[in-house]
């Protein structure tokens, strides 16, 4: 009974540590995906004045950090 008990909350836990949030953010459509220890960002965002008249229009990319140290970024 009390192994059963143990594996409900460790299962419980991890449910509440590893299911994402999905954020959608208002700068040109980047949408964030957070969970307690970690986040994924597909971003796509408007990029700045000097990079349009270049003819970019958006930054796109993916950004993925775990315990808040970014360990990918291709944002370009």
């Amino acid at each position: 009974m009390k192994k059963k008990v143990i594996i409900v909350i460790t299962i419980l836990v991890l449910l509440i540590l590893l299911v994402p949030i999905p954020m959608h953010l208002r700068d040109g459509g980047t949408v964030e995906y957070k969970a307690l220890l970690y986040k994924v960002s597909k971003v796509h965002l408007l990029t700045s004045v000097e990079e349009m008249e270049n003819g970019k229009e958006y930054n796109e990319g993916i950004i993925i950090e775990i315990l808040g140290f970014k360990i990918y970024n291709n944002v370009k």
